[in-house]
């Protein structure tokens, strides 16, 4: 198959673009960066967030699928630069579905498990069709924005796309901001010194990032129009466990640690069910969350060169 992938120089995409090729599809990457590319082709610089500079890249070339990751990413991230998380998440978005509409291609768009948002039981598939929920922060509503940007295109114009909301994606390649994952973050942290803030009530789901591209990667031969997916490990933590794990990988104290209950504006609690992704896209857990964080403290130790 002819694949793009938006975003593809991130932490998801990096990975899944290589298992994509590695599964003998023609795969081409559009991000924002200068960047050279795969032998000095198949990438596109274009932001998500301008028409003409996407529009350009679809009039040349045909794609079969479009993995659309280019969003604005974290919940810190939407509320300090919330303009460039609007344009890039809703108006991009947008973009992207209007050219969908135009050149007829599938769409696998990646949306986030904040649109559970204050929902406190399991997160299934369905229950933000039945339940009415609030989503906590600008973030959040900006991805549940996207899934009905996507469900209005289908109804009135036919498009084909399958939605994937990911839960809490950490390992090896996600390089460290303050905007970046929970696990990054307090790997990246407790590697140099820095405090960072626990929030005792809070547990999540985790799920490691090569379980979560070989799910992501059979969407291609397995593709559902209107399906929606959690891709999920079987990793559920209080937070505070994972903070603790990370620090006795790393032979430190909590001395930098505050701790806190709750975290307003976040959801408590991420319990979640994904068997519609093991049943369609091979969903398993390789790695517990100890091998999976010792991989991660490993990849971060080299990366920064910190022995």
């Amino acid at each position: 198959m002819r694949i793009l992938v938006t975003g593809g120089l991130g932490a998801v995409g990096s990975p899944l673009t290589k298992l994509l090729r590695n599964k003998g599809n023609e795969v081409w990457v559009l991000d924002r960066p200068h960047h050279q590319g795969l032998d000095g082709k198949y990438y596109f610089r274009a932001d998500v967030g301008y028409y003409r500079q996407v529009e350009e890249v679809f009039e040349r070339q045909f794609f079969d699928i479009v993995y659309h990751l280019a969003a604005e990413f974290g919940r810190n991230n939407g509320e300090d630069f919330y303009e460039t998380m609007w344009q890039s998440n809703a108006i991009g978005t947008k973009n992207i579905i209007r050219l969908q509409e135009k050149h007829r291609f599938r769409l696998v768009h990646f949306s986030s498990s904040e649109v559970y948002g204050d929902f406190d039981g399991i997160m299934a598939e369905k229950v933000p069709d039945e339940v009415p929920i609030k989503q906590m922060n600008d973030y959040a509503i900006s991805k549940w924005v996207n899934e009905l940007q996507i469900l209005n295109s289908a109804a009135k114009k036919g498009t084909e796309t399958v939605r994937v909301r990911l839960f809490n994606t950490y390992g090896p390649g996600e390089t460290y901001s303050d905007y970046r994952s929970v696990v990054c973050l307090f790997i990246y942290r407790a590697l140099f010194g820095l405090p960072y803030t626990v929030y005792l009530d809070h547990h999540r789901t985790f799920t490691y990032i090569d379980d979560c591209v070989e799910a992501l990667s059979n969407i291609c031969t397995n593709f559902k129009p209107g399906e929606v997916y959690n891709i999920a490990g079987e990793s559920y933590y209080d937070i505070k466990t994972a903070s603790d794990k990370i620090l006795a990988l790393l032979g430190k104290t909590d001395a930098q640690v505050k701790y806190l209950g709750i975290e307003h504006h976040n959801t408590i609690n991420k319990r979640t069910d994904a068997s519609k992704a093991a049943k369609d896209l091979g969903l398993k857990e390789s790695l517990a969350l100890d091998e999976g964080l010792a991989r991660t403290v490993a990849w971060q130790k080299s990366y920064y060169q910190v022995k």
